[in-house]
């Protein structure tokens, strides 16, 4: 499974005829999971190009990115939006501010933990999404909330984003998450809404 980093986009970092860049990857941030990419990590195996996707569904293309260069603050690169109708969806997102970030899609070869914080010093790089990414970590936290009050039921990545939130590793939020997929499919139940309300105030105290 893929982990992911997200990151903040400038809408104008996109120009008239398509072409689209920003920072992938910035080195040394702590972000929201506890993870700190460290400058030199991220390994590109050789490849030239990698899938611009929106929100990591690999049946959603929506470009290519072609440049990729590594500076001290993170990895700055470069891409093209296709000329199909999801590629003219996303570029038209972008320029109105419904899209705000990338997300890199990696896998870990090599890490070590300082304190809290997990120091990726060697990761594969697979893809890089254009995603919808809240400027303020405690929104996720407040949607999750407002979904249980109001008897829904939260997806997957709901649930997940919470636990990260919340102070879990990437790895332990997916895990817990997953578990609890049977009770986040189909209709609302009233024992799944009540076992997620009680890891709600678990988790916050």
């Amino acid at each position: 499974m893929l982990d992911e980093l997200d990151f903040a986009l400038d809408a104008k970092s996109i120009d008239d005829d398509g072409n689209i860049e920003g920072i992938a990857i910035s080195y040394g941030d702590v972000d929201h999971g506890g993870d700190i990419v460290m400058r030199g990590a991220v390994q590109l195996e050789g490849r030239k190009s990698l899938p611009m996707l929106l929100h990591h569904d690999r049946k959603r293309p929506v470009g290519v990115w072609t440049q990729f260069d590594d500076r001290a603050d993170g990895m700055h690169v470069k891409g093209r939006f296709s000329t199909s109708s999801a590629g003219r969806e996303a570029r038209e997102d972008v320029k109105s501010g419904v899209i705000t970030g990338l997300s890199m899609g990696f896998i870990t070869q090599a890490r070590h933990f300082e304190g809290k914080s997990r120091h990726l010093t060697k990761l594969g790089l697979h893809e890089i999404s254009l995603v919808t990414v809240p400027m303020n970590n405690r929104t996720r936290i407040t949607g999750f909330k407002d979904i249980l009050g109001a008897g829904d039921m939260p997806t997957v990545r709901d649930l997940e984003d919470f636990l990260r939130d919340a102070g879990f590793s990437r790895t332990k939020a997916a895990a817990m998450a997953a578990a609890c997929t049977p009770h986040l499919r189909g209709e609302p139940e009233a024992k799944a809404i009540d076992d997620l309300r009680t890891l709600d105030t678990i988790l916050r105290g």
